[in-house]
């Protein structure tokens, strides 16, 4: 299996070019299926959860080209049949043909979704509003059916505001008949993104951005050009790496105010931070001081940030407390970051880890438990002293579009081995 080896200790010069947003991407690719014409979807990151979800789309019979960085899709007729566990058990975000398919043909039957094990993932608030604008859900030893005469629109109140459950339910409610109004709704960057990609087919949705998304049903989606919107997620990744080896270091094609809740994290610690309209740069690194974090939903401080912060913390003096709030498994990169040498624990309830700061890591052989656990273990092995080797890293290569050589042409020593 390819592993990550890292030689750690280099200082990081240039600049780093942020792609399109994973967690856009994987929900637009889906969404596709809604339109009646012609679609093209670019700056799509090249990561493997796009691969999975291509090999979806050629099972059901689509015409698919794809380029590194786009997909087109030629006719989006389906053969609507039996979506098999060895497809969609390869990401979480296969729960979106759920809504794309139900919405377009009124029929779905699939395995559950699969991603990375950081807690319990239920999908109930997804078949909830399915129920409610009127569908019948049955689900079969890990199977989901899903059948619907006619959509019609309702009153859903999220009791989470989830971003699966609101991009899902506004897949499946932008053919429906009448109004359907999600009250509690997620605001996620990417949420945004698949609701403007689907005006921009024709659908008729407002309140975007809010807590509070309508949708009138439209009979027709017509053709469309649209561009991934850049991933908070990989932004955030590098402007932490950045704050902690950057000698001249940019980041760039991002929104500074997707990530602002981590910026204003990096500067209480007393991270120089340089942000521009679409960039942040780091011009040197200094010494930083612990602060507390607590994870919530977007705008707060995202809990897929969490695990790429423990390093940052690792190294600031003092103590820090990350609360994590979202999911009750968040923590599994702490024990090999504990290995590597930091002083770290963790509450009894899995909800709150205490960092004592200034800790000096030294390179191991570790694991990347899931995927931003992973992109914690390469933070932590581009700190540390000596080589440190990665294992697990298809969790990784899942999220990071070309991790490996961003790094390496700003002055990293990573490289992927046997």
């Amino acid at each position: 299996m390819p592993k990550l080896k890292i030689v750690g200790g280099r200082r990081l010069s240039g600049e780093i070019v942020v792609d399109g947003a994973k967690n856009s991407a994987v929900a637009l690719i889906p969404a596709s299926i809604l339109c009646d014409e012609t679609v093209e979807i670019n700056n799509v990151p090249d990561i493997s959860d796009i691969d999975a979800l291509e090999e979806i789309l050629d099972y059901l019979g689509v015409k698919v080209e794809r380029g590194k960085h786009s997909i087109v899709f030629n006719d989006t007729k389906i053969d609507n049949k039996f979506i098999p566990c060895s497809m969609s058990g390869k990401l979480r975000a296969s729960y979106y043909f759920m809504g794309a398919i139900l919405g377009k043909y009124k029929h779905v039957d699939m395995c559950f979704p699969g991603g990375c094990s950081i807690g319990e993932r239920p999908i109930n608030l997804h078949l909830k509003g399915f129920e409610k604008l009127g569908a019948v859900v049955r689900e079969d030893d890990g199977r989901v059916i899903i059948d619907a005469d006619e959509l019609v629109g309702a009153e859903i109140f999220l009791d989470f505001p989830s971003v699966g459950a609101t991009i899902n339910i506004i897949l499946a409610a932008v053919k429906a008949r009448g109004k359907t109004v999600i009250d509690n709704a997620a605001k996620e960057p990417h949420v945004i993104d698949v609701c403007n990609f689907l005006n921009s087919m024709g659908a008729c949705i407002s309140g975007i951005g809010t807590g509070r998304i309508e949708i009138i049903g439209v009979d027709h989606l017509h053709a469309t050009k649209h561009n991934v919107v850049p991933d908070m997620i990989e932004a955030g990744t590098y402007v932490i790496i950045a704050s902690l080896l950057g000698k001249n270091l940019k980041v760039s094609n991002l929104d500074p105010l997707h990530i602002e809740s981590l910026t204003s994290k990096l500067e209480e610690a007393g991270v120089n931070l340089e942000i521009g309209d679409d960039y942040i740069s780091v011009a040197d690194v200094g010494e930083y001081k612990g602060i507390d974090i607590k994870t919530m939903v977007y705008p707060g401080f995202p809990t897929d940030l969490q695990q790429p912060m423990t390093p940052f913390l690792v190294s600031c003096e003092g103590i820090s407390h990350i609360e994590e709030t979202i999911w009750e498994n968040r923590f599994q990169n702490v024990a090999d970051t504990i290995k590597m040498g930091a002083s770290i624990e963790v509450s009894s309830d899995n909800k709150v880890a205490t960092i004592y700061g200034s800790s000096k890591l030294v390179g191991k052989e570790v694991s990347a438990t899931d995927l931003r656990g992973g992109a914690s273990m390469v933070i932590c092995g581009l700190i540390a002293e000596g080589e440190t080797i990665i294992d697990n890293i298809s969790y990784i290569l899942r999220g990071y579009d070309d991790i490996v050589g961003k790094l390496n042409r700003v002055g990293a020593d990573i490289k992927i081995v046997d």
